[in-house]
């Protein structure tokens, strides 16, 4: 080894200034995110037929689509909801599967059964992955303009100027009208003319085209002959010919005035109580978000200047904001804790080159790691940081290691040269760093049993930790010698004209004292044993640690059938008491259309609330505010409240409301009477808001029920009689005409459409094809119907979906005293059961999971040990130390009030690799002390020469973890479970390895016999 780091020494040394310099340049390459880009295993498809009655969409639309999708490969469980006139499906594929060949499969099983659908069924399948919802939203307002010129302005100037920035996937432009020409029919004309509108429409379709009619070849020219029968103008379209009576020529004009007129709309759009189009940035996949951010923010400072006079565009949503502040408070807490870590090795070292050493040891492992995440493709994110974070105790723990253990040997042999103390400490210590690096690896290869959410997300930051792990021990193992030998002069001579003071290792009488009194280890290792049975029943449990992010989403929905200006009008009276409430900043309001991929109903949309930054409430607070106010100011509005981010991760996963209760059945009125009863023993759970009890009815219907018989007597076809009843109430779109820029759809109506009520359908009168009108009462029986709920299925069978939010309670408690008052309370009839869902469900498979990996990776680090030593006492003694530790994780949770959730569980497994790591350096002393002393000296030695570096290592992780403990800033809140919980059992890992382990050492190695 002398000769090794003499001779390489100027290798090694420009080998870390370039690892120094590619750190630096990977760190600003590196795309940054909150979360890591990962696709979930769930494709949904959202198929629309117009407005078919749900039990009609279910029988032709939905069925098929389960059965096409049910063939697919790796398929786990498909899951539909059911309303009038769209179905959504979510297919949920095995863990590992190729999502994109999975959507390839699903998207040729459904191309295969397309002609047995209805007619003009519209289908889209979409992978779920967080790209497909916006990472910033603008609103688009104007006091001048209208609606239409709005839609233009966001469609043809907005739209292709923002969709220039590198990095956008998409610019969606929601809200707005379009312009449309009206043909307005004159019923009493059409029938003395003898037109019937199904002639306007034929000749329309027969009129209004342009089409090639071959080349022309001349004087060494081709020419390209084209029709051109396209209308061009309000004009065009008034002069189009009809028919011809006589010697009359009957035109548009005569039968009907055309008008310019706004679109139909359900939806409306709302930003900070002004209408107006909102502009939603959908970035690619792989984009780097901060950076499309600051170039959308550059662009749209530079659309403004373009935009027509009045017309403004403002942010409603940005999330780089809130991924800047949760990376960059992360980071800090990051390098806080680092720099709090480096006074520590200072205080117990006393020496400025020893603690100069880790300090310049740690950012060359933190460089390296960085270049590592660069080459693999991982991102700068929330989960990648905070491994980063979490290890930093790690890091430490090694370069203080073996900086300690050169500066001990330098105490201890002070007249030796720098390079011999180099090389004994190195070769003294490299089984146990070998060992002890393996065992805190390992503990993390198992997770990649981790399916689900939490899989995707801790596999990234586990593989983060373990990249910061080995680059760590290469670092330490090369590079801290020579960073070491850097700082020393002479190294290779011991040039001290002082006379040299050894420092010798105090021996430690109070080891002495615990070991031969073993009954208090085994005390205090009952205790230990206790707290765990007693603690863990009464942990708060959760799923993923929650974040205050500042954003708040507000779903909604008025009864059901509430017509959309109705909707509306109840909803600016929503926003006079949002505005009320002093940490709201701005909001964005969609009414029949939502953020994410979901089918919507006119009466349902969400609200996007940006609080400010600063605020005394958290969003919780100010979310039990809102719901207060709506509650006592608009009680007949349902209303669901969630955070944008959770929202999001809801939404990628089965529900995203935390509590899910799915009735299984097969009648739909048994079921939805069972969900009121089981919504109100929910609702009754105290910790339990925003209770839902799943059944979203449509509005009422008017059934037209043409009588065959008399249409077949009156030669009206079916199609032409559906036309005509559509052409009176909403209109009929029967083309296009080529105006400037676009195509501006073409209606056909009667008069007062807009205007149109339930009491003029029995009035309305129906062409025949002689131009004749008789009333409708003679072809059909007109009925009205109350509104279907919608229909839930999974699996192919129907079910009813109870849901609720959380309200200062956590997840494993609530859900207890809901699976107890449901068992006592209700009745299930034959053939119907009960399964608890949404993020309840995840998180018992994750503790499942979690606690396989924890056996797992107790199992490694005993085997890793087991290598080393080559001794079953040794290696179960180690691991029952190691696995003790965890009750201090445990009392940790417990006081602090923090739930065991993915989070901590993962503290948890991360503390029985770092206890083991702690114990084969202690063990590895004492064996070799057990050359020249008898076993409780060697035993006193061991824990006396290890006292500083376990009290370095344990205080320095502690601290330096302490910034994301506390959770101090947006982001660090994630990593809090796992910060309190490795803290918890190092605490308890001090007196485990100082008191404990020494005792079981004496018990069963009291009889060996020094050599």
């Amino acid at each position: 080894m002398k000769s090794f780091f003499i001779s390489h020494k100027n290798p090694i040394l420009a080998v870390l200034v370039i690892v120094l310099l590619g750190g630096v340049y990977s760190f600003e390459q590196l795309k940054t995110s909150l979360f890591p880009e990962i696709t979930f295993p769930k494709i949904k498809i959202i198929a629309e037929a117009e407005l078919q009655p749900v039990d009609k969409m279910v029988l032709t639309v939905t069925r098929p689509l389960e059965n096409a999708v049910k063939q697919v490969p790796d398929l786990q469980l498909v899951r539909s909801t059911t309303s009038r006139g769209s179905c959504e499906l979510s297919a949920y594929m095995n863990p590992g599967a190729d999502i994109d060949l999975s959507q390839q499969r699903i998207e040729a099983q459904i191309a295969k059964i397309t002609a047995s659908l209805p007619a003009g069924v519209n289908i889209s399948v979409e992978k779920m992955n967080p790209s497909i919802l916006p990472v910033s939203g603008y609103s688009l307002e104007s006091h001048t303009k209208s609606a239409v010129e709005l839609k233009k302005i966001a469609d043809f100037t907005v739209k292709p100027f923002l969709s220039q920035v590198d990095g956008v996937s998409e610019i969606r432009v929601i809200g707005g009208k379009t312009k449309e020409y009206w043909i307005e029919l004159d019923p009493q004309k059409m029938q003395v003319l003898g037109v019937s509108p199904e002639q306007i429409n034929t000749t329309l379709s027969q009129t209004n085209f342009i089409k090639s009619n071959g080349y022309v070849s001349e004087f060494n020219y081709l020419y390209l002959s084209v029709t051109d029968a396209t209308v061009k103008s309000k004009a065009d379209l008034e002069e189009l010919v009809l028919t011809r009576r006589g010697n009359r020529i009957v035109k548009f004009k005569d039968v009907a005035t055309v008008k310019i007129q706004e679109s139909v709309e359900y939806t409306r759009i709302n930003a900070n109580g002004k209408d107006g189009i909102l502009i939603a940035v959908i970035k690619q996949p792989n984009a780097n978000l901060v950076d499309l951010s600051k170039e959308m923010s550059l662009k749209v400072g530079k659309l403004k200047s373009i935009l027509p006079a009045g017309v403004l565009i403002k942010p409603y949503y940005v999330q780089a904001d809130f991924v800047n502040e949760s990376v960059k408070s992360v980071r800090d807490s990051l390098w806080i804790g680092l720099a709090l870590a480096i006074i520590v090795a200072i205080i117990f070292l006393r020496s400025l080159k020893a603690s100069t050493t880790i300090l310049i040891t740690i950012p060359i492992t933190l460089c390296l790691t960085v270049i590592a995440l660069y080459f693999i493709g991982y991102s700068l994110n929330i989960m990648t940081l905070g491994a980063i974070a979490a290890a930093i105790g790690l890091i430490i723990d090694d370069a203080i290691v073996v900086v300690e253990q050169i500066h001990r040997t330098h105490e201890e042999h002070p007249e030796e040269p720098t390079v011999n103390l180099l090389s004994k400490a190195i070769n003294y210590l490299f089984p146990a760093m070998l060992g002890s690096s393996i065992s805190t690896i390992v503990i993390f290869i198992p997770f990649v049993l981790m399916t689900g959410v939490a899989g995707s997300y801790f596999q990234v930051m586990t593989n983060t930790m373990i990249i910061t792990l080995v680059c760590s021990f290469f670092v330490t193992w090369m590079a801290l010698p020579v960073v070491y030998l850097l700082l020393t002069k002479n190294s290779k001579q011991n040039t001290s004209n002082v006379k040299p003071i050894v420092h010798e290792v105090k021996s430690q009488k109070w080891v002495g004292y615990f070991f031969q009194r073993s009954y208090i280890s085994f005390i205090f290792i009952v205790l230990l044993i206790v707290s765990i049975v007693f603690v863990f029943p009464r942990l708060e449990t959760g799923f993923l640690p929650e974040m205050d992010e500042g954003s708040i989403v507000l779903d909604y929905a008025t009864p059901p059938g509430t017509s959309l200006a109705e909707t509306d009008r109840i909803l600016r009276e929503v926003e006079k008491e949002l505005v009320k409430i002093p940490e709201v900043e701005a909001y964005s309001r969609r009414t029949g259309t939502q953020m994410g991929f979901f089918i919507t109903e006119p009466n349902t949309g969400d609200y996007l609330i940006q609080l400010k930054h600063n605020r005394s409430k958290s969003t919780d607070d100010v979310i039990a505010e809102i719901r207060k106010h709506v509650e006592s100011t608009q009680p007949a509005l349902i209303v669901d409240f969630g955070q944008v981010i959770g929202d999001m991760l809801g939404d990628l996963m089965s529900s995203t409301q935390p509590i899910e209760v799915k009735i299984f059945g097969n009648d739909q009125e048994k079921l939805q009477e069972l969900s009121r009863k089981v919504s109100d023993v929910v609702t009754h759970i105290n910790g339990t808001a925003d209770v839902f009890d799943g059944i979203i009815l449509s509005g009422p219907t008017i059934n037209i029920l043409p009588n065959f018989n008399t249409l077949a007597q009156y030669g009206i076809t079916p199609e032409s009689f559906q036309m005509q009843v559509q052409t009176a109430m909403q209109g009929n779109l029967i083309g296009n005409l080529y105006d400037t820029q676009q195509l501006s759809p073409i209606r056909m109506v009667y008069p007062n459409s807009k205007s149109f009520g339930v009491a003029d359908v029995s009035s309305l009168k129906i062409f025949l094809p002689d131009g004749r009108a008789i009333p409708i009462q003679n072809l059909a029986k007109v009925e009205i119907k109350s509104g279907n709920a919608e229909v839930e299925r999974e699996n192919l069978q129907s079910i009813g979906v109870v849901t609720a939010r959380l309200d200062n309670r956590d997840l494993g408690s609530a859900m207890a005293a809901i699976q107890a008052a449901v068992t006592a309370k209700i009745n299930l009839p034959s053939g119907y059961h009960i399964e608890y869902g949404g993020a309840y469900k995840e998180q018992q498979q994750s503790f499942s999971e979690l606690l396989t990996i924890l056996i797992a990776s107790s199992l490694l680090v005993f085997s890793v040990i087991l290598f080393l030593f080559k001794d079953f006492k040794i290696a179960f003694l180690i691991l029952l130390i190691a696995v003790l530790g965890i009750s201090g994780s445990y009392l940790a949770l417990f006081i602090t009030h923090t739930p065991l959730n993915v989070g901590s569980y993962t503290g948890l497994i991360m503390i029985v690799g770092i206890i083991g790591e702690n114990a084969i350096f202690t063990f590895l002393q004492f064996k070799e002390s057990l050359h020249e002393k008898s076993v409780d000296d060697a035993i006193t030695f061991a824990i006396s020469t290890r006292l500083r570096p376990k009290l370095m290592t344990a205080l320095g992780a502690i601290i330096a973890l302490m910034p994301l403990a506390l959770g101090i800033g947006a982001g660090a809140q994630l990593h809090q479970p796992l910060a309190i919980s490795v803290i918890g059992g190092f605490i308890i890992a001090l007196p485990l390895l100082l008191i404990v382990l020494p005792s079981l050492i004496r018990k069963f190695y009291r009889k060996e016999i020094t050599t």
